[in-house]
């Protein structure tokens, strides 16, 4: 089969040798035709990459002007803003779009995966799951020419355009500026590292450390869901360790503000005996008292890098091989939470007018 080829019903039939019609009411899953011979056509149907016409007004063009956007969850900020760029930008240029969550399961994201190619979707946007171990579940994409484009958490194993930002130099930076605040005992809280953001961002942590002869411990490792409910209950772990941490470094603002409120509920005082940086600065970590040092993520910029060079891509004025990675820019903002040498100044400054 050319590569491209949108297939039909026709091909399915003369590959099996049956008639189109029996194929037709396979597909509607129609009981004249035997069970068997239903579970034949649909195994080649998806083999093939057969999709449902759902959009038979545009199959001259072959475009439906739409959009995919798989997510890993939707009740997150950081998500949230990316749809917002996303939606601007396909707005502007005139598409629709279909988004999904795979709710961190890669279960859910295969399932979306069939659901946006058999939409015929003109292109995808795509936030791999926690427990995406593969992309097996694109390829039909990929051979029949319709772009991917991955962002924030992309595949290691295959070469597509990503729009990402440098996790592991933004992981680098939040632990150095803890061990610049005389830090040395500190906690690295993040997720299943078998995904780039979060391997990048305990990669950077771990660099730091050695750049400044501190020795990574794995007890100092917690692996949780990086939920509000996850933090607290790394802050028991932490609160039980013998000497106690002096810093937390949490890949990202819930679960870090999870863990400080678990903390100060249990008297510990931040940042004077533990400071605290999180990732994303979601609108939490500048409500949160004190408010929590943590690593602009712009979402809204990534959601629009992505949107853009998709649609370029697909109304021909770029090429999709021109960049393996589109890297935006991103910093820490320093708050009241890691500042320890200012906490310690106020506190021998409130000393001495008791003097």
């Amino acid at each position: 089969m050319t590569k491209g080829k949108e297939i039909t019903i026709y091909d399915l039939a003369d590959k099996l040798r049956i008639s189109s019609a029996t194929v037709s009411r396979a597909l509607k899953d129609d009981p004249v035709v035997s069970k068997k011979t239903r579970l034949k056509i649909a195994e080649l149907a998806e083999e093939m990459g057969y999709r449902t016409n759902h959009f038979a007004r545009n199959l001259r063009s072959k475009k439906t002007n739409t959009i995919g956007v798989i997510i890993p969850r939707i009740n997150s900020h950081f998500m949230s803003s990316v749809i917002s760029g996303i939606e601007k930008v396909a707005n502007q240029s005139g598409y629709n779009l279909i988004i999904s969550q795979s709710g961190e399961s890669v279960e859910k994201e295969i399932a979306n995966a069939k659901t946006m190619f058999n939409s015929r979707v003109d292109g995808l946007l795509v936030s791999l799951a926690y427990d995406t171990t593969n992309i097996n579940h694109f390829d039909v994409f990929f051979k029949n020419n319709v772009p991917i484009i991955f962002y924030d958490r992309i595949p290691q194993q295959r070469e597509s355009t990503n729009v990402i930002i440098d996790n592991q130099r933004r992981g680098y930076e939040a632990t150095q500026h803890l061990i610049e605040q005389g830090c040395k005992r500190i906690v690295h809280v993040t997720a299943l590292l078998r995904r780039n953001v979060y391997l990048d961002r305990f990669m950077g942590y771990k660099q730091a450390l050695a750049d400044n002869d501190i020795p990574f411990k794995e007890e100092y490792l917690i692996i949780n869901d990086l939920s509000k409910q996850g933090g607290a209950e790394a802050a028991k772990v932490i609160m039980q360790m013998n000497p106690l941490p002096d810093a937390v470094f949490v890949a990202n603002d819930d679960c870090a503000v999870g863990c400080m409120l678990a903390m100060k509920e249990a008297g510990i005082r931040i940042p004077e005996q533990i400071a605290f940086v999180g990732f994303n600065n979601d609108p939490v970590a500048s409500v949160v008292e004190p408010h929590l040092t943590t690593v602009n993520y712009p979402g809204y910029d990534i959601g629009e890098a992505a949107a853009q060079n998709l649609i370029d891509h697909l109304k021909g004025k770029t090429s999709m091989t021109v960049t393996d990675a589109i890297v935006l820019r991103s910093e820490l903002v320093i708050r009241a939470s890691s500042q320890r040498k200012a906490a310690s100044g106020s506190l021998l400054n409130k000393s001495s007018n008791k003097k």
